[in-house]
């Protein structure tokens, strides 16, 4: 087979019926697309959100069944965080000034239609929006995934640092990926990722890519796909769809806290939020077992670890730079240590960092810190991303 001190906090309530049961979401502003080759004559603040919809940027999905995925429960964010082993990490304070964009002129190809899949007989028209450097010949491909509890995949989201990892030479593509609203399961999303890479390679030309050089890049449960992608380089399971004929291998993962063991995403919180996340029949089973599942993810541990990027690791894997807030409230922090250590155990080169006092990225939909989402978007955090891909990549 080829191939993060104790915190409290007050509770913050999620009503969105479609990220009950799952607590993922992704730190990302959105906002609609830059123009195709806008640029400003001076560095400006990178596009931002007009309104902070979190979890990839992203709002309800339309196509969200009425009280799905927990039978309209609220769930609350953790109230305590457990702090974890940082030795094998390093520790950065995400302080500083904040990325800029505008030094570079771009071009933007959106609602790219990469894959029509059939998922319990509906078709799902998969889209991604594209940019692309101008000048200088082809670029690195990183493929981007929001986050989004596994319910929904606004692939606008997040656009502030896309546009900036653009900026930095590097063809950026953002992708809608099927998900438990389409009765999707993780098998499913990783082969859409796959999918998409191969649509890229296969119009490499096209749109002056380097098929060559591909990384993919995530947060939340984005982070878990990209991590999935990474460690299933030639595992035939994910490979599904159009263009067979080109490959889905990557070269370079970055994690920006994703999941790994999805039976154990709230090992760090209060026993309250652990309880709640392993009911049965939540949206992370559902994602794991089938759309029409009411087992707990404590029920069937083979199944579990099938959907765990960990078990595919190998010394054949692709480089991974791993990032996670030391406060996060939504993903335990010992999620990407656990994969980190996975890796490093396997000969995979890996390297974690933790963010200081950093949460999940934007939570004022949440009720949370509107400004939490800025220590993800400091040139020093950003900086470690970009520093691993021109490393693994170049641009």
């Amino acid at each position: 087979m080829t191939k993060s001190a104790t915190t409290t906090r007050a509770s913050a309530i999620l009503a969105s019926a479609a990220v009950l049961g799952l607590v993922l979401t992704a730190c990302s502003s959105s906002s609609a697309d830059t123009a195709a080759g806008s640029s400003s004559a001076k560095p400006t603040q990178c596009p931002a959100s007009a309104t902070p919809t979190g979890a990839g940027g992203g709002q309800m999905p339309s196509g969200a069944p009425s009280g799905a995925a927990g039978g309209g429960a609220s769930i609350a964010m953790a109230k305590t965080v457990k702090a974890s082993d940082t030795s094998t990490s390093t520790v950065i304070s995400p302080t500083g000034a904040q990325i800029q964009c505008g030094k570079t002129q771009l071009t933007t190809h959106s609602d790219i239609v990469y894959s029509t899949p059939t998922t319990n007989g509906a078709k799902t028209e998969l889209k991604l929006d594209l940019q692309v450097p101008k000048g200088g010949g082809k670029k690195p491909l990183v493929v981007y995934m929001t986050g989004g509890g596994f319910s929904m995949a606004d692939k606008s989201g997040n656009l502030s640092q896309r546009t900036y990892v653009a900026e930095q030479g590097y063809a950026v593509a953002s992708i809608t990926y099927r998900t438990v609203v389409n009765g999707a399961t993780y098998v499913q999303t990783v082969q859409d990722v796959k999918s998409a890479i191969r649509y890229l390679r296969a119009h490499a030309d096209e749109y002056g890519i380097d098929p060559t050089q591909v990384a993919v890049w995530g947060q939340s449960a984005g982070g878990y796909l990209a991590a999935m992608t990474g460690t299933t380089n030639g595992v035939k399971k994910f490979e599904a769809g159009d263009n067979l004929d080109q490959s889905s291998d990557v070269q370079a993962v970055v994690d920006e806290f994703g999941p790994a063991d999805l039976a154990t995403t709230t090992s760090d919180f209060d026993a309250a939020t652990q309880k709640t996340y392993l009911a049965p029949g939540t949206n992370s089973a559902k994602f794991v077992f089938g759309p029409d599942t009411t087992k707990s993810l404590k029920q069937d541990s083979a199944a579990v670890a099938a959907a765990d990027p960990a078990t595919y690791a190998d010394s054949s894997d692709p480089a991974f730079v791993i990032l996670h807030g030391s406060d996060d409230h939504l993903v335990s922090p010992s999620q990407t240590l656990t994969l980190h250590n996975t890796l490093r155990a396997k000969g995979v080169d890996s390297t974690r960092y933790v963010v200081k006092g950093a949460d999940h990225g934007d939570l004022a939909f949440m009720g949370g810190d509107a400004e939490a989402s800025r220590m993800w978007s400091t040139k020093k955090v950003m900086g470690e991303i970009t520093a691993f891909l021109g490393k693994h990549l170049g641009s």
